[in-house]
């Protein structure tokens, strides 16, 4: 149920990036983009852990 909650958050996190990237550069929020690529890339990191522990050796 949490991997779901992550899954979900890294996705918005990753599209409201995109949106704030698509903006013109006067309107572009400098802090706003290195939080999300932040966030984005730690819940990445996080998910890709959770699915590596998951896999049989």
């Amino acid at each position: 149920m949490y991997m779901s909650i992550i899954i979900l958050a890294s996705m918005l996190f990753w599209g409201a990036l995109i949106y704030e990237l698509s903006k013109s550069s006067k309107k572009q929020n400098n802090r706003k983009i290195v939080s999300l690529i932040s966030l984005g890339s730690l819940s990445t990191l996080v998910i890709t852990i959770s699915l590596f522990q998951k896999l049989p050796f």
